[in-house]
Order: structure tokens, then C-alpha cells, then sequence
């Protein structure tokens, strides 16, 4: 069975996806809660650390219980997804980030806030972030046809990119101006906006589909079994853990020897981390034009090499021009990445069935999650045994690998992805 044509509407002249109100209600929806969420992310570490006087400790288990929930559920979401219609999944997710965003700043002006209200938030907005994102990724499918999707995919990826360089810095903004606990209002206010652009669509949705609903435990296996059975999206999925696994490593220790051993000013450090967005601006942006003029495959694994001295830089960094070689270095690694979003989704949701789409998404990302989680406590690792330099140079060195799963696998060959 062929599956790149299943859930594809027959068209005739297709017009730009923009054009398709839907789509455009889809686009809105992330713009407004990415945006809202880049609020959060600088607002609720500052209200433990300010509001509440919380420890290092306390606010390094606030940090990682926001992806705690991805590895304790991150299998049975995709499941369990697949059993329903993806729209209202992302809906009440939506609605349920809202609702726990909200009771912080309302115990907080009653004088009722703890530090275990914020870890009980953090969790549950991370478990509805994880079926929101299955969802979401299983859906677009549906909404805009497998022909479209890569062109999807990169305007999504590109707002994303987007929301990274502009959002943190108007929250940062946002939380001078009206403190940290009211800024978290606003981002509760862009989950319901998020929620009322979804609930516009009005592309009727199809049922999911009866088969393989079994037991929950053997609809999982049916996902995993599909990915790692599968030779291309096998290789696609190890080559994306390397490279989040080398990232994490970098970001991890980066901050501390821009701000310790360097003594870099805050805000070069923040200009610093500011090109990693344009990069994967950039490379959400040229995914589409490098694939059609190269082939979908050997971009994915040719540009991993073409960038390895570029991702060497990074470990020579040093106050001076080895500075802004650095900040090159990591521009041109995060254009690597924002490419890899872009072709890599879409080639996985080009050859994943509909009834399998939540399962195989939910597994990817508990892989690449999984991998970021690795990579953080790696990185602390090597930079208590032997130094914070050495956790550099190793990102450095396994980025340089990132690219070998894909050019052994059958995918180095793949012209076109639905869309380009």
C-alpha cells in the first residue's frame, strides 16, 4: 500500500495555503501561543526565583519538569490520539494550558502562591503540551493534503523561528513592565486565542479510523515497530537525536563559560543565543529551494557535512574575533537545523498512514526529547569530571557525526517530499 496519497483532496489548480482559511486559522493559532509561551518561559523560573525565593535546586526541578512529562507519557499520547479526531485534542489542550497559566497569578495576588503550585503547572502544561503537539503534527496532514505538506511545514517552522528571536524579547519586556506573575496573563490569553482560531476551522474532520485499535500497550508497539522498521524514518530518527543530544550539549555549557569564564556583558550573551533564531529562520526559509534544487535526501545528509567546521568553532570560542567566529559557527549550525525541520517532518508525515500518524509523531519526539535530556545531563557530566570546555568540544565532535545515519540509509537517495 502506497501511503504518500492517503488523505490528499484532489485539486486542480491549487491555490497558495494562505489563501486556505483553515490553514491561515492554524498559522494564527501558533503565531499567538508560541508568542505567549516565550512569555512563560522567561516569566514562571522569575516568579520562583523573585516571587517566591526559591532555591537553585527548586528552580532546576521547575526546568525539568517541563519535559518530565514527554518521557512519562509521550508513547501512550500518541495512542491515544490516534483513537480521536486530532482538532479537539488540540483544543482542550489549549484550554487546559490556559486554565493552569491563570491560577498562578491568581494565587498570587491572593498571597496563596508555592513553589508546588509552580511544579504542579509546569507538569500538567507540559502534558497537555505533549497531545497538543502530537495533534497538531498528525493533523496538518489532514487539513492541507499530503501534496502540501512540506510547504506547511516550513511556514510553521518559520513562525516558530520567528517567535524564538522576537517573543522572549517582548516578554522580557512584558514582565519589566507589569511583573512576572501578571505577565503569565498574557500567556494564558494566547492558549485561548489559539483555542478560538482551532475552533473556527471549519474543514469537517474525518473519524479515526476503527482498525488496530487493540490494547493500548499493542497500539504503541504498532508505532515503534513502524519507525524502527522502517529504514528511512529509522535513520531519520537517530539522526535527530545526535543532533539534539550535540546541541543540548553546547547550550547547556555555553551560558556558563559566556558568563564565568569569558565574563561576557548579559546582553552579548543574548545576541549570542539570538543568531541561533535567525538560523533556523533562515533554514526554515531555504528548506524548500536547497530540496528541489538538490533532492530532499542529499540535503538532509550533505548539508550535516558541510557544516562540521562551522559546528568546530563553537569549542574555540574566546573573547575577540574567536567570539564572532562562534556566533558564525552556531548561525550556520542552527540553519542546519531549521532545514532538518522542515524536510525531516515532512518526509515522516509523507509516508506515515493517517490511523498511525499519533503514534509515530508521539515516538519521534519521545526519541528526540529523550535525546535533549541525555545531552543536558551529559553536558553536567563532563563538565564536573573533566571541564566545561570539554562538554563543548564533545557537542562539537558529535555534531560533526549527525549527518552519517542519513547518508547510510535508503533516504540519501529521495528526490521530493509532497509539496516542494
Amino acid at each position: 500500500m502506497t501511503t504518500t496519497e492517503l488523505g490528499a483532496r484532489p485539486t486542480t489548480t491549487p491555490r497558495p495555503l494562505l489563501h486556505d482559511p483553515g490553514y491561515r486559522l492554524l498559522v494564527t493559532a501558533t503565531v499567538v501561543s508560541k508568542l505567549g509561551s516565550s512569555v512563560s518561559y522567561l516569566a514562571i523560573p522569575l516568579v520562583a526565583v523573585v516571587a517566591l525565593r526559591s532555591t537553585v535546586g527548586q528552580v532546576g526541578l521547575l526546568a525539568t519538569l517541563g519535559t518530565l512529562a514527554v518521557l512519562l507519557i509521550g508513547l501512550p499520547s500518541g495512542a491515544w490520539v490516534d483513537r480521536m479526531r486530532r482538532r479537539p485534542v488540540m483544543i482542550a489542550a489549549d484550554l487546559t494550558r490556559a486554565a493552569l497559566l491563570l491560577s498562578v497569578p491568581a494565587a498570587w495576588a491572593l498571597g496563596a502562591l508555592t513553589i508546588g503550585q509552580l511544579y504542579a503547572v509546569v507538569l500538567l502544561a507540559g502534558a497537555a503540551t505533549v497531545f497538543h503537539d502530537v495533534a497538531a503534527q498528525s493533523h496538518l496532514p489532514q487539513l492541507v493534503g499530503r501534496d502540501r505538506i512540506a510547504q506547511a511545514n516550513s511556514l510553521l517552522v518559520t513562525v516558530d523561528a520567528a517567535a524564538l528571536i522576537g517573543g522572549r524579547s517582548a516578554g522580557g519586556f512584558l514582565i519589566a513592565l507589569v511583573s512576572a506573575p501578571a505577565a503569565i496573563v498574557i500567556d494564558a490569553a494566547s492558549y485561548l486565542w489559539s483555542a478560538l482560531c482551532l475552533a473556527r476551522i471549519r474543514r469537517p474532520e474525518p473519524a479515526p479510523e476503527a482498525t488496530g485499535r487493540g490494547h493500548l500497550l499493542a497500539d504503541i508497539r504498532e508505532g515503534v515497530r513502524f519507525v524502527f522498521g522502517h529504514p528511512s524514518l529509522r535513520a531519520v530518527a537517530v539522526a535527530g537525536a545526535c543532533t539534539n543530544l550535540s546541541i543540548q550539549l553546547c547550550q547547556t555549557v555555553l551560558p556558563l563559560l559566556l558568563a564565568r569564564e569569558l565574563a561576557l556583558p548579559g546582553f552579548v550573551i543574548g545576541l549570542f543565543f539570538a543568531t541561533g533564531g535567525v538560523g533556523v529562520l533562515c533554514g526554515s526559509l531555504s528548506a524548500r529551494v536547497l530540496a528541489r534544487r538538490l533532492g530532499a535526501g542529499r540535503v538532509l545528509w550533505l548539508l550535516g557535512l558541510v557544516v562540521t567546521p562551522f559546528g568546530m568553532a563553537l569549542a574555540v570560542i574566546d573573547r575577540g574575533p574567536a567570539l564572532w567566529l562562534a556566533a558564525g559557527g552556531w548561525l550556520v549550525t542552527t540553519f542546519k537545523v531549521g532545514v532538518d525541520n522542515v524536510l525531516a517532518v515532512s518526509f515522516r508525515q509523507s509516508v506515515t498512514p493517517d490511523r498511525l500518524l499519533g503514534r509515530v509523531n508521539a515516538t519521534m519526539r519521545l526519541v528526540l526529547t529523550g535525546s535533549l535530556a541525555a545531552g543536558a545531563a551529559l553536558a553536567g557530566l563532563l563538565g564536573e569530571l573533566l571541564s566545561v570546555r570539554a562538554a563543548l568540544w564533545a557537542g562539537a565532535l558529535s555534531l560533526a557525526l549527525t549527518w552519517v545515519p542519513i547518508a547510510c540509509s535508503p533516504l540519501r537517495r529521495l528526490r521530493e517530499i509532497p509539496g516542494l
